[in-house]
């Protein structure tokens, strides 16, 4: 396995009429200090930028030595705009300044123009040949710079946008004409979340030499650490029970949104790639072009995003998993985005009319406890918040969703900045103006994601366009793989906030309707007029509504396996994709069934080991009140202490409404009992080796003095166990209390509580 290890050019230099120019592209700093590389708009705007992503706080100066052709007075042009200003603000946020050898310019950037643009930064005096360049932020909140340009031709207006751009900076970095070749491969993988990892790894475990093309520092997409969405959907399930087996190698086993970096274990995806002899990764990397041959790909280029190198990757067979569907679009693949009609479809949930609406891209973000009050800036260029309007919240999951009326591929930066504005304004209102303002004294913002979360944008179509009806009325294929098990889940914005925020809106609500697990057609994973393109994730062939239930990550994840299997039998037979389901689809179900992951650990249940010799489970005996509950009659709360544990039945759970955090479970007995152990069963089944979404953070409470405190020694925070257990100091009491305080989307899901007095050890 190797990493690309490309050749960093930070500056070139090229002479303009005769005068001496300097261009320096941002994101090449030798030292980013605080600020990041930004490229999920880099087809819009023409290139990767560095962002001051601070939170409110001034991010560390980025800093980079560049070799000048001749000292004396050059002009100087910043690549930069107000970030702010399409939304009407008049104060501008992301205000930063150029400093040269340890001396700033006279002109504070990032303070104007609405789209990017050259910044005139005046002249300045360059003493030597070598000289620091240092980006200073003034603000914490989102300064961008994308390039800088120093020329001793005051003539010289560089361009603004377009291919002349393209050609201006090729030029001034000194780029050569011609990508340089990557290698020779079998199959490049455009994308590297979930999905994309797992084509990329069933493919080089049987055999073929693979690329893996990715254009952010970390694998995993949605479910890295820039974006934190946990893993969802059923894995190891009929007719293929061994799919699965692969993503659960790049499954950290935690659950929940917007948690701690090390809940999405960055680090164990790239170990399972790296062990791989046969995958080439390539990081940092982002496809632009394709080259064609006739219906095919021949070749993808791609540019390295921090130092504008181009390269080439040549393959006989390519896969998509970019989710946006870039690299079917680049070769002409066709495509859908939007809703189609219900005349068109003839799908019950599908509008009357075909639009543009889309599932919108979520920025997550979430607060912590601080021992002294935290103060955080006025946001005057923010969306403005009321008592009202405010969200008296102090984390943002999912349903903080941007963008459902706009294209989240070329109005993705401005999808991202709405819900920045959205969330530093909430925060602002909440800490300086809200009538509960010190409820948050204590609280400031820890994590805001800056990489979008997106849920749905082009789709590709394939020989099967997948539909509603299809997987409500289960209809047969003959090619069927990978198994779906989510519900057809379709977000729309949430109505209160479009009353509030009309054409503005950033929450979002989701309307679900359950489903059978269905098998869908090998015949949805390839294109239909590119002959040697592959698909898998949110982009492969299905209408919006379809989209629905096959676009969370377990489910991508085990198209990636069956997309690594196709192309074997692809070079196997030097076939197509089509010409694996014409002439090999016997081949195809027979490695379905073997697998290409590792066999799972079978235990899922782990008891304590004192539970056998523990005694009488006291919580039988007790009268059980819950604070609420989702479904009386199929989630009652009897069911949390009637030592039923069933982890293929759900409806052996209690489960608790989706609203009103924290949810309690009281337990009364008619006489004292003395307790000092304590078991809790939670979540719910994934699959036959694995459950998901145990109670992440909550404490067994005792009444003192009319008081609810804490058990010591049962407050858990950010717990990944589904079946958590603990001995403490006993205590005696009529009555005890679980209080849960953070569950997936605030909905606790509980098996079983068992309660105990152990005999001393």
């Amino acid at each position: 396995m190797r990493i690309s290890g490309a050749i960093v050019l930070v500056a070139a230099c090229a002479a303009s009429a005769g005068a001496q120019t300097v261009f320096v592209e941002a994101e090449s700093f030798e030292e980013p200090g605080g600020w990041v590389v930004d490229q999920q708009s880099m087809d819009q705007m023409g290139s990767p930028y560095l962002l001051a992503h601070g939170l409110g706080e001034p991010v560390g100066d980025a800093a980079t030595d560049v070799t000048f052709p001749e000292p004396g007075v050059y002009r100087v042009w910043v690549r930069t705009r107000d970030w702010a200003a399409p939304f009407g603000a008049s104060d501008a946020p992301g205000r930063f300044q150029v400093w040269v050898d340890g001396v700033p310019l006279d002109t504070v950037f990032g303070t104007e123009g609405a789209a990017w643009h050259w910044q005139d930064g005046g002249t300045v005096e360059i003493a030597g040949t070598t000289v620091r360049l240092a980006f200073r932020d003034l603000t914490g909140f989102e300064g961008r710079c994308d390039a800088l340009l120093f020329t001793k031709d005051t003539a010289l207006l560089p361009p603004d946008d377009g291919e002349a751009l393209v050609a201006f900076r090729r030029e001034r970095l000194g780029l050569p004409e011609r990508p340089q070749d990557a290698g020779r491969f079998d199959l490049v993988v455009v994308g590297g979340g979930i999905a994309g990892t797992c084509a990329a790894v069933s493919a080089a475990r049987l055999g073929l030499n693979v690329a893996l093309v990715q254009d952010r520092p970390v694998l995993g997409g949605n479910n890295s650490s820039e974006v934190r969405v946990h893993l969802q959907g059923k894995t190891n399930l009929p007719p293929y029970p061994a799919l699965g087996n692969l993503v659960r190698e790049l499954d950290s086993g935690m659950s929940g949104n917007a948690r701690p970096p090390e809940n999405y274990n960055d680090a164990k995806k790239l170990g399972v790639a790296t062990a791989e002899p046969k995958l080439a990764l390539f990081l940092n990397m982002h496809a632009y072009r394709t080259e064609m041959a006739g219906d095919s790909i021949a070749a993808v280029l791609a540019k390295d995003t921090r130092t504008g190198q181009e390269w080439r990757f040549p393959a006989r067979w390519f896969a998509d998993c970019t989710g946006d569907g870039t690299l079917g679009f680049l070769a002409g693949a066709e495509y859908r985005m939007g809703r189609e009609s219900r005349a068109e479809t003839g799908e019950a949930l599908a509008p009357e009319q075909p639009d543009a609406l889309t599932m919108g891209s979520s920025v997550m973000w979430y607060s912590a406890e601080t021992e002294a009050p935290s103060p955080f800036p006025e946001c005057p260029w923010a969306e403005a918040f009321t008592e009202d309007t405010a969200q008296k919240v102090t984390t943002g999951n999912w349903n903080w969703e941007t963008g459902m009326n706009r294209n989240q591929v070329t109005e993705i930066e401005q999808i991202r900045d709405h819900a920045l504005r959205v969330i530093y304004g909430n925060w602002a209102f909440l800490k300086n103006h809200s009538a509960d303002k010190e409820q948050y004294a204590h609280r400031k913002l820890d994590w805001v994601a800056y990489v979008a979360g997106k849920r749905e944008s082009r789709r590709l179509l394939g020989d099967v366009v997948l539909q509603q009806q299809d997987i409500e009325f289960r209809r047969e294929f003959e090619d069927a793989c990978v198994t779906t098990t989510w519900t057809i889940d379709l977000h729309y914005p949430e109505p209160k906030n479009t009353e509030q925020f009309p054409g503005r809106e950033f929450r979002s609500i989701a309307e679900q309707k359950e489903i059978v697990p269905y098998p869908i057609p090998y015949r949805c994973l390839y294109s239909r007029n590119i002959e040697n393109l592959f698909m898998a994730g949110r982009n492969i062939s299905v209408t919006h509504v379809a989209l629905g239930t096959i676009r969370v990550m377990r489910t991508g994840g085990m198209m990636g396996e069956v997309v690594g299997m196709a192309a074997s039998l692809c070079r196997k037979h030097d076939t197509t994709p089509r010409g694996v389901y014409a002439h090999h689809l016997g081949e195809l179900q027979g490695l379905m069934q073997a697998g290409v992951g590792q066999s799972p650990r079978e235990a899922v249940l782990q008891p304590p080991p004192w539970r056998d010799a523990a005694g009488p489970n006291l919580a039988l005996a007790a009268s059980v009140t819950v604070s609420s509950t989702l479904d009386p009659a199929q989630y009652p709360p009897a069911h949390i202490n009637d030592g039923i544990i069933d982890l293929d039945n759900s409806s052996s759970r209690w489960c608790s409404a989706r609203e009103g955090i924290p949810h309690t479970v009281d337990f009364r007995w008619e006489t004292p009992q003395t307790i000092n152990a304590a078991r809790i069963v939670s979540g719910w089944r994934i699959g036959p080796f694995d459950i998901q979404g145990c109670v992440e953070a909550f404490a067994l409470q005792v009444l003192k003095e009319g008081v609810w405190r804490d058990i010591p020694g049962t407050a858990m925070t950010n717990n990944t166990e589904h079946d958590w257990h603990a001995r403490f100091d006993p205590v005696t009491a009529g009555r005890l209390r679980l209080e849960i305080r953070a569950a997936e989307g605030d909905l606790a899901r509980i098996f079983e509580v068992e309660l105990f007095n152990l005999p001393k050890e």
